[in-house]
């Protein structure tokens, strides 16, 4: 399974750590992620107001889970964005 990973803070690196100890997930992307990220998964700069190029990225990439850590994403409307995908999401609220 490919994981992606939505947020830059704390909250997410505790995320990438779980996931990463899971035998059935090959690869983790981070958006943007950080520097304790990038350690554990492959960090993608891009926009997340940019929503467009996220969903190039997924489908790209063949992302299969997409965990959204801050609201601000959610609060935008990314799930109901990328809803067309059929990707399973997980939404995590402060």
């Amino acid at each position: 399974m490919i994981i992606g990973v939505i947020g830059n803070g704390g909250r997410e690196h505790a995320i990438c750590c779980s996931l990463k100890k899971s035998k059935l997930i090959k690869k983790i992307y981070c958006f943007p992620g950080n520097a304790g990220t990038d350690l554990i998964a492959t960090n993608i700069p891009l926009d997340l107001d940019n929503f467009e190029k996220l969903k190039n990225f997924i489908l790209q990439k063949k992302i299969d889970f997409i965990v959204i850590g801050p609201e601000q994403p959610l609060v935008n409307g990314i799930v109901d964005y990328l809803e067309s995908l059929i990707l399973r999401f997980l939404g995590l609220i402060k």
